[in-house]
């Protein structure tokens, strides 16, 4: 959820200079008790999503947005054996799309470091690979502690990435 949130709005252009975003507590107070309500009453789970990102793109920044895209969905109910005829290979463009819109982040990588620049690539190149988010998000941890150990900068290394990477190390051993 935070990952898609601060995508989404660096997208829309809501980040502040030093790259923080105003109201994200609000935001992620709304996801999280949304979470919970929909959990309570047996719905699936209730959470932002980057597909968000291709309607920032087209120029929606506001919940009228969420609302319109709402009723089309609705509508879509009536259509849904129709749109059930479409192979699902013929969502390929729209998928690709929204891998374009999402790689478009990868300016604001550090490209003249690499203990900066080759965890963040590992972390793309490897959550398609091994099909799992979580697995490319590891590989992406462990990649950057390893290499910044390697190139003597181990104390840039925050306390918070030190316990991703052993709980990280955990999981592949034991897993």
């Amino acid at each position: 959820t935070a990952g898609t949130l601060v995508g989404v709005a660096t997208q829309a252009g809501l980040t502040k200079t030093d790259g923080t975003i105003e109201n994200l507590d609000r935001a992620l107070k709304a996801d999280s008790t949304s979470s919970v309500a929909g959990a309570l009453v047996g719905c699936a789970p209730v959470t932002s999503y980057v597909e968000s990102a291709a309607g920032v793109a087209a120029g929606g920044k506001t919940g009228l947005t969420a609302c319109a895209v709402g009723m089309l969905f609705l509508a879509m109910i009536f259509f849904a054996p129709l749109a059930s005829m479409i192979p699902p290979f013929a969502t390929a463009g729209a998928l690709l799309y929204v891998a374009l819109l999402m790689m478009s982040g990868m300016q604001h990588l550090t490209w003249s470091d690499p203990t900066e620049l080759l965890p963040a690539l590992l972390t793309i190149i490897m959550v398609p690979l091994s099909f799992s988010i979580a697995n490319g998000i590891a590989a992406g941890f462990l990649s950057y502690v390893l290499l910044k150990v390697i190139a003597g900068k181990a104390s840039d290394v925050s306390a918070a990435a030190w316990v991703m990477a052993l709980i990280f190390m955990a999981r592949f051993a034991f897993v």
